[in-house]
């Protein structure tokens, strides 16, 4: 947090930047709310509310402004930046040229830490203003089984027993539409940007299913008033550092707090269904379609299972970055292959892409050396990616009879990464909701590898398919007794 005596970027403060960093030329006061976002990161600060600051920026959209809300002990840093800074921020995009373009972001008008009074918050989503509620809460924010895919009611209990007083996005979101029930207001949409594949209709399930243990009528109303459209989502944002910071702030001339960093590249289709109606999103960046399916499918098993595939090998490897582990021609040729001979097989049609131009993109993204994006928070949470990004890969090829060695190999590398060291024996910090069951499949792996057979509450029921096993217990083998390098080479020489 900034010190008293220095000067924070605010509305009052904006004469004090210095040239080349692009300003807001809207005026901010004629922006009216029509947007609450949960969950209030990086992502959403590089990708939603740009393409808001840009329509802003066209004269479009004044009545779609962003209300960020934030549920979670850590958002409370997020609610004082926001709040020193009136909520704005800069975004930096870093060209692999080693070109920095600086731009202060204003689209973000208010922002919400519900727990200071979540009461209020209902309220203001129980008003008309209230039309899209859109949501980055991660992968595992759904509260969905991996297994059954079904929502785990034993996680919103609290907000069941205490509806008025709720905790969770559920709690809020549906507390504020069952008030817009009783008052006769119409529902709004709720528009997941989170890398699932059909994140809107996991989001409709989970949404009805907690309704449902609330008020069955309630439920039956929501599914009849509320829409939640598909949508797929692409732009890589590292973590802000403290570097960052301290360059961001340097070259502002005040001190921004909490800026954001990315790369050039951003992607936004959405499934245009929306209850309450939208912003004109397709004047900006954002492709509306009536079927997001394949362009989430293409995605999904590229781009995030790609980086689960280089991330747990470029760990071993004893790599830092993203960068650093996509300029080892190795990984380069295990990636690609990847993509070549296993994912693309299980595709749809994608129209307008090319297929070969995509992947060959995906690869010079990896390797932007400037974005400085690390092999740690692509492994954070590989319970949860894995089972969405790199599973249905395999699921898709076994039910082909096709050979799964290169999809399986991911799942091995999470594996391994699992034992806690690299290759070398340097120590590797796992970071994962589920550490203490991941410690236990550890133990019984390195003692039987078949024994990922028991993991079917994190993998799912392919861990029961034989040809899985067999294919499990082979890498896994050689990855524990001969390393990264000589498996990945063993691996390429099967393609």
């Amino acid at each position: 947090m900034a010190n008293k005596t220095q000067i924070i970027l605010n509305p009052l403060t904006l004469n004090k930047v210095k040239d080349g960093v692009r300003l807001p030329t809207y005026d901010r006061s004629e922006i009216k709310t029509g947007i609450f976002h949960f969950g209030v990161g990086g992502f959403h600060r590089a990708h939603q509310a740009l393409i808001m600051d840009n329509l802003f920026t066209m004269g479009l959209a004044k009545d779609w402004g962003i209300c960020g809300v934030g549920i979670m002990p850590v958002d409370q840093k997020m609610r004082d930046v926001m709040r020193d800074q009136n909520c704005l921020y800069t975004l930096v995009e870093k060209e692999s040229s080693g070109q920095l373009n600086y731009r202060v972001i204003g689209s973000i008008i208010e922002y919400i830490y519900a727990p200071d009074d979540v009461n209020a918050l209902i309220e203001r989503l129980t008003k008309p203003e209230a039309r899209i509620v859109s949501l980055t809460i991660t992968e595992g924010g759904y509260n969905t089984n991996p297994v059954t895919g079904e929502f785990d009611l034993s996680l919103v209990q609290d907000d069941l027993k205490n509806p008025k007083n709720p905790k969770t996005v559920f709690g809020i979101v549906v507390e504020a539409l069952k008030r817009r029930k009783e008052r006769g207001v119409s529902g709004f949409t709720i528009m997941s940007c989170d890398n699932l594949q059909e994140n809107g209709k996991i989001a409709k399930k989970s949404f009805l299913s907690f309704a449902e243990a609330i008020d069955k009528d309630l439920s039956t109303w929501i599914e009849k008033n509320v829409t939640f459209p598909c949508s797929m989502v692409d732009r890589i944002t590292p973590v802000t550092t403290e570097v960052d910071r301290l360059k961001i702030s340097e070259k502002l001339g005040v001190v921004d707090q909490w800026p954001v960093v990315c790369e050039p590249f951003i992607q936004w289709v959405l499934e245009d269904d929306f209850a309450a109606g939208r912003p004109t999103y397709e004047k900006n960046i954002v492709q509306l379609v009536k079927n997001v399916a394949p362009y989430e499918l293409m995605k999904l098993r590229l781009i995030n299972a790609g980086h689960q595939a280089i991330a747990y090998f470029g760990l071993l490897l004893d790599h830092f970055y993203v960068h650093e582990a996509t300029q080892n021609d190795q990984i380069v040729k295990y990636l690609q292959s990847y993509m070549d001979f296993e994912a693309t097989s299980t595709l749809d049609p994608v129209d307008g892409i090319d297929l070969n131009q995509y992947k060959s993109t995906i690869i010079k993204r990896f390797q932007n050396p400037n974005v400085l994006d690390t092999l740690a928070r692509l492994a954070v949470d590989g319970s949860d990616r894995i089972p969405k990004f790199v599973i249905p890969v395999i699921e898709d090829r076994l039910t082909k009879c096709e050979s799964v060695w290169l999809s399986t190999s991911v799942v091995v590398s999470f594996t391994r990464y699992l034992n806690g060291v690299d290759d070398k024996g340097k120590k590797i910090q796992i970071v994962d909701r589920m550490n203490e069951k991941l410690s236990v499949l550890d133990k019984k792996l390195r003692k039987d590898p078949t024994a990922i057979s028991d993991a079917q509450e994190i993998f799912g029921d392919v861990v029961k398919n034989k040809i899985f096993i067999s294919t499990f217990k082979e890498i896994y083998e050689k990855l524990q007794n001969e390393g990264a390098k000589k498996t990945l080479d063993w691996l390429l020489s099967k393609y």
